[in-house]
């Protein structure tokens, strides 16, 4: 039995499972009838006011697990699953004296604070500007603010209500970096997956004459408890893929160029993070000079592997990122990566074959350094990057902002606008601790940033450069 985080993590995992298990039996004919069925058995309601509706919920997560609404951003709202959450902002509660002072009243700038017959005091929703300041002034700090888990996750200010007090997504800020995804405790907004062009990729492998190779984000090393990434290898190749490849070598070779570009220019942002980039160019577009002009290592990883293989080839990236999908949509990265699915996806595709990492014997795995498994984790890109600075013998002298989180990234990039920025590097992870915590990871625990570091000390590879071009393509 697997074990999840939240129920909203299970429920998803049931979802995905199942539409995987229609799509490998190709039986996508009913998939829209029989999954709510099958997720959603009986006649009692276990999370909603009625039956019907927990199954039309899941059906719209059908929808979403099939690739949802492919002309829009990756990220999408289930209006139907977006109904319970506090629609008033300020709201006083019962710690409410009803002081003489009234400085929540004096506060207001808009009267929206009154008195009642009880003599405590109410807030009228119609004339709140939500400005916050009557919760400031109230000595018994009895107004309380009622943020909505999505608006608190998104750090951009990318969702909001809209009248019909639903939670909608302004694709103008939006990033896609799944915070809202991971937070929503009802799992209104979702990822669109790509699980079932990730299953024709492979099903049609022989038949249309190509490859198939999966490339494994670093962050799997935090995963799985007692499964090493020999197992994981093991049950994807058992699954179909024709080769398994750590994405910490496409680490390593944006570690050597990455390095050269920052020695070059003086001053660089890191552009590993595709949902950081974003930031970049939606957000502050004035620094999007500044940003490496190098691929990401699941791009550059993909790249090479074309590049250097006799037969066609497809790539599907695995990792913790929902941003990785939208970038796998860019026309400079869509050539080299096929397909994308977050560790949530690939967990759900391996049971729906029967193909469990736990129950796998391990393959060798060694084809990325230390410094490359690193990059999993806030500050790795950096630690990498000096490394290869050393080991290139580049006079330079590289120092770092390391920002875990958008809102240090914020802050590094308006210092390096104004000038006032000492270092000449930023590092930008979107997600807290790095990748480890991606809104598509499995895994959100503290150790797991140890368990990447000390995978990454297994690595036989004694530098960055001995890394790069040590995968040889069997194609």
């Amino acid at each position: 039995m697997r074990s999840f985080e939240t129920d909203v993590q299970k429920i998803k995992y049931k979802v995905l499972r199942a539409v995987a298990e229609h799509a490998l039996n190709e039986r996508m004919e009913d998939v829209y009838y029989s999954v709510p069925l099958e997720v959603i058995p009986g006649r009692k309601p276990t999370m909603r006011c009625c039956i019907y509706k927990e199954r039309a919920i899941v059906g719209e997560r059908v929808h979403t697990a099939l690739g949802g609404d492919r002309g829009d951003n990756v990220i999408q709202v289930i209006d139907i699953a977006c109904d319970e959450c506090p629609v008033d902002r300020y709201t006083v509660s019962n710690a409410c004296r009803g002081c003489l002072a009234h400085r929540c009243m004096k506060a207001c700038p808009k009267g929206a604070i009154s008195r009642t017959k009880s003599g405590k005091m109410e807030i009228d929703p119609e004339k709140c500007i939500h400005c916050g300041r009557c919760a400031k002034a109230c000595p018994y700090e009895a107004i309380t603010e009622n943020v909505r888990p999505c608006e608190r996750a998104c750090k951009v200010g990318a969702i909001k209500m809209n009248d019909m007090q639903k939670a909608e997504i302004n694709y103008d800020k939006c990033i896609s970096c799944g915070a809202c995804v991971f937070q929503c405790p009802f799992g209104a907004v979702v990822d669109n997956s790509s699980i079932v062009d990730a299953i024709k990729l492979l099903q049609q492998a022989d038949h249309r004459g190509y490859y198939t190779v999966a490339i494994v984000a670093p962050a799997i090393a935090s995963q799985f408890k007692g499964v090493k990434l020999g197992q994981v290898k093991q049950a994807l190749r058992n699954l179909g893929f024709h080769d398994v490849v750590e994405a910490a070598l496409g680490a390593d070779m944006v570690a050597k160029k990455e390095s050269k570009e920052l020695a070059e220019k003086g001053f660089l942002t890191s552009s590993c993070c595709p949902a950081f980039v974003s930031y970049i160019k939606k957000h502050m577009p004035e620094m999007a000079e500044h940003i490496s002009h190098n691929l990401s290592p699941m791009a550059e990883l993909g790249k090479y592997i074309k590049e250097n293989s006799a037969w066609p080839v497809k790539t599907v990236f695995i990792g913790p990122c929902t941003a990785k999908k939208e970038e796998q949509k860019l026309e400079h990265v869509r050539p080299w990566v096929d397909c994308v699915l977050t560790f949530e996806e690939m967990v759900a595709l391996l049971d729906a074959a029967d193909c469990a990492p736990e129950e796998q014997s391990e393959l060798p795995v060694s084809d990325a350094s230390y410094f490359g498994r690193i990059f999993a984790r806030s500050g790795g890109l950096t630690e990498a990057v000096v490394e290869s600075i050393k080991e290139q013998e580049i006079d330079f002298e590289p120092k770092a902002a390391v920002c875990s989180g958008i809102e240090q990234c914020k802050v590094a990039l308006l210092k390096a606008k104004m000038g006032k920025l000492a270092e000449n590097f930023i590092e930008g992870m979107a997600c807290e601790g790095g990748c480890v915590n991606g809104a598509g990871a499995i895994s959100h625990l503290p150790t797991d940033r140890r368990s990447v570091d000390t995978f990454a000390k297994t690595s036989s590879k004694e530098g960055v450069n001995m890394s790069v071009g040590s995968y040889e393509t069997k194609f």
